[in-house]
């Protein structure tokens, strides 16, 4: 196959630009679509081409990939009126790049098999600060060859990709992975308030941290954000009460106890209660700040996050 072949790609927001934005650096050739006209603008001045429709990206392109909110939002673009069944040759693939529960993309792969569309799931975990340069990791689901056939794509997107097995398993890490991450979250803000109440200097506490065994990805990045302020993960509550949601059904329909996911899973649905659902997630420790009365703030921490 080669190396650089075109693409369809759905869904300009905050992960999915990025995700395009390295592919267009990388040389490939994108047909890009958004409801957003300012998203497919800056798009454009890096060499994409617009679209009317995903179906007619996806006649253009020939593959697609689409980076969604919510697994009915993907099923809207995929099989909907003017969706990507509509433009995707027999044969084509398409690459989603959302975060699914394990049910959803499933059944999304069926309706895409029924008609002749192979599917790769890609959700992809570290951020959107780690998507602006390519940093991010994949998590792939599907076929091994259809991985191979697109691996330059994803490699050119991510720096490191874990092909999990058949289509649904990488929901099921993906899934995992983001309930760890509001865990260590909550948890990174009750422990700065410990540091706070206890009279400790929070920058020197967030750096010790850091240094020690309960150090953790989510503390090194977002804790940095509630320091400064300014919370800006790029992400929402309703999106967190949405991945959590998924490992809340897996627990059920396994029957794993999940004592501690069940609790945060409550606090978020707390926070969304309290500062609605477009906060950002990691406004979560707000709740901590409310409780106690005072704020989580140093100098030295950026408003938003770099590579």
């Amino acid at each position: 196959m080669s190396a650089r072949q075109k693409y369809a790609f759905i869904g300009l927001g905050n992960l999915g630009s990025n995700l395009a934005a390295s592919l267009l650096r990388s040389g490939f050739s994108l047909i890009v679509y958004d409801p957003s006209p300012s998203a497919v603008e800056k798009l454009m001045a890096l060499g994409a081409k617009p679209a009317a429709s995903p179906a007619v990206a996806a006649a253009k392109a020939g593959n697609a990939i689409t980076c969604l909110p919510s697994p009915k939002i993907s099923e809207a673009v995929l099989s909907g009126p003017g969706g990507l069944l509509e433009g995707l040759p027999e044969g084509g693939t398409w690459i989603e790049m959302s975060t699914n529960g394990r049910d959803e993309i499933v059944h999304l792969a069926g309706l895409a098999a029924a008609r002749g569309i192979q599917t790769l799931e890609c959700p992809v975990t570290g951020g959107v600060h780690l998507a602006a340069t390519g940093q991010i990791t994949a998590l792939v689901g599907g076929d091994a060859a259809l991985y191979e056939r697109h691996r330059k794509a994803i490699e050119a997107m991510c720096s490191r990709s874990f092909h999990m097995g058949p289509i649904g398993s990488g929901a099921i890490i993906k899934v995992i992975t983001n309930m760890l991450a509001f865990i260590h979250l909550v948890a990174a803000g009750e422990a700065l308030m410990l540091a706070k109440t206890g009279g400790l200097d929070l920058a020197q506490a967030y750096h010790a941290i850091v240094a020690s065994s309960g150090n953790s990805f989510v503390h090194e990045t977002e804790s940095q954000l509630v320091l400064n302020g300014s919370y800006d993960i790029g992400f929402t509550m309703d999106l967190a009460l949405k991945d959590l949601g998924f490992a809340m059904r897996m627990a059920r329909q396994t029957g794993v106890p999940l004592d501690l996911a069940g609790r945060v899973n409550a606090i978020f649905e707390q926070g969304r209660a309290a500062y609605g659902g477009d906060a950002w997630s990691t406004s979560i420790v707000k709740l901590i700040e409310d409780a106690v009365g005072t704020q989580l703030r140093a100098p030295g921490f950026p408003a938003r996050l770099e590579a």
